[in-house]
């Protein structure tokens, strides 16, 4: 079995029922608690219908595909040990890990706040990152300073 996720090995995700996005199924399936699918389905529907709204857009799928544009990372910092010594050394982003640290990210932060419905947590998390604000965006340019940073160590890179 191979360490890394090759082709042969990723599932096939279908595209959800309303927008046929396999993007909105992925953020489905990251909502979903406890299999609990058709409640995590209204949940990210009602909270696209209420971010468009409050952008004042015409199509909830636009918006979702420039907020997630926002918050997904470009780079990322692992850490290796060389000569005794642990090293943040960047590297560029590849494949689905972009993706997912986006979805992870958004969804995170839509849970941690707290006060109100899930549905309008993640609206307000999509419409911030639609804006380039909010938590999801912050851990983005986190990351990215941290690879700045630290780019004297990318000779370290194998």
């Amino acid at each position: 079995m191979p360490r890394k996720v090759t082709k042969s090995l990723q599932r096939r995700i279908a595209p959800d029922r309303k927008y046929n996005s396999v993007k909105i199924a992925k953020l489905i399936n990251k909502s979903m608690l406890n299999g609990k699918k058709q409640v995590a389905e209204k949940a990210v529907y009602d909270a696209l219908e209420q971010a468009a709204k409050i952008l004042k857009s015409e199509d909830p799928l636009a918006v979702f595909e420039k907020a997630f544009e926002n918050i997904s990372p470009d780079f990322e910092v692992k850490s290796r040990r060389v000569g005794g010594a642990n090293y943040q050394i960047p590297f560029p982003i590849q494949g689905h890990r972009r993706e997912h640290f986006a979805y992870m990210w958004l969804v995170s932060s839509a849970r941690e706040k707290k006060g109100m419905p899930y549905q309008k947590r993640l609206a307000t998390e999509i419409v911030d990152a639609y804006n380039a604000t909010g938590t999801a965006f912050k851990k983005k340019e986190d990351t990215h300073k941290m690879a700045e940073a630290n780019r004297a160590f990318a000779h370290f890179a194998r």
